[in-house]
């Protein structure tokens, strides 16, 4: 016979052992977080990506698993992929490493850099297994960009080169194949065109068609989380971060995102998302991707966490 003390022990061991088997230790609850970097950098370098990863590791639990997003077998290849390697392959690749990643399955959270986040969105939308509970894209181009002010890690000869084929090529099949940023240069005083020929911005935002599905899929997201830096010099127009754009023909003047045609028409679900409080604008001081570990402790760890 069991006294009392020892059946309240008994008890009470059997809760414990089935909390910690359901994963709510201060080290399980977390969901497994998936990165992508941006352009001019990769999945691994120790000071961009690999930092925070050591950084997410140490505000939620060492136990926390990231994956750092590589493109090809290399860190080679993975930066040069940035450039040269058309998003869509890059999405199909990501999607197929995601899907066969066990750790991954019962959902993860993703953090998008830069270029990162907008192909990040494409999972979101074309590849729902495994879910994606919570998107957080910071300095991402989510209505592309009119311009390359300040190309980070190529020359200033670089930068002027590339801004120069794409005013003056864009939309051409080869530029469209060759160069990563051209498959989100949205000109503004062409809307026409972009929308016809761009390969990948204008397919992912449903401005050459609907795709139900795509909707679906983003609107399935707990939030989408789009992060703003205040005195952005590399992406143009800046508040592209934000989801908006230059209003139609012309190159001066930005249009809120609630009276965009994307928006109005809810042509990707952002309206409804909006009505159901899973869009987060914030907004960080400082240039491009600069951000204090302050300001991410505050504003993204809080989403990351059950």
């Amino acid at each position: 016979m069991f006294s009392v003390s020892q059946t309240f022990l008994c008890n009470w061991l059997f809760l414990l052992v089935l909390w910690t088997s359901q994963g709510y230790s201060d080290d399980a609850v977390a969901p497994p977080i998936v990165l992508w970097h941006g352009m001019g950098d990769t999945c691994c370098f120790p000071f961009s990506l690999g930092s925070v990863t050591k950084m997410l590791k140490s505000k939620i639990g060492e136990s926390l698993y990231v994956k750092s997003v590589r493109i090809g077998e290399s860190i080679i290849t993975d930066y040069e992929s940035g450039f040269f390697v058309h998003p869509n392959k890059q999405v199909e690749e990501v999607c197929k490493q995601l899907s066969n990643d066990s750790k991954l399955q019962n959902g993860y959270n993703a953090i998008g850099f830069s270029q990162g986040g907008q192909f990040l969105r494409a999972i979101a939308q074309r590849c729902p297994h495994p879910p994606m509970l919570n998107l957080i894209t910071l300095g991402g181009q989510h209505q592309g960009v009119f311009g390359l002010p300040n190309c980070p890690s190529l020359s200033h000869r670089s930068c002027e080169s590339f801004r120069k084929m794409l005013n003056i090529a864009a939309y051409t099949e080869w530029m469209q194949n060759f160069l990563v940023q051209a498959t989100y240069w949205h000109d503004p005083l062409n809307e026409e065109k972009y929308a016809q020929q761009s390969s990948f911005l204008a397919d992912i935002n449903n401005e050459k068609s609907i795709n139900q599905t795509y909707i679906d899929n983003l609107m399935k997201l707990n939030s989408f989380v789009m992060v703003k830096f205040t005195e952005d010099t590399i992406v143009q127009p800046l508040q592209s971060q934000w989801f908006e754009f230059y209003a139609p023909n012309q190159d001066k003047i930005i249009l809120p995102l609630n009276e965009s045609a994307i928006f109005t028409e809810d042509k990707l679900g952002l309206k409804a998302m909006m009505a159901a409080n899973k869009l987060i604008f914030l907004e960080s001081k400082g240039n491009h991707l600069q951000f204090t570990e302050e300001w991410f402790t505050k504003n993204i760890i809080p989403i990351l966490q059950p």
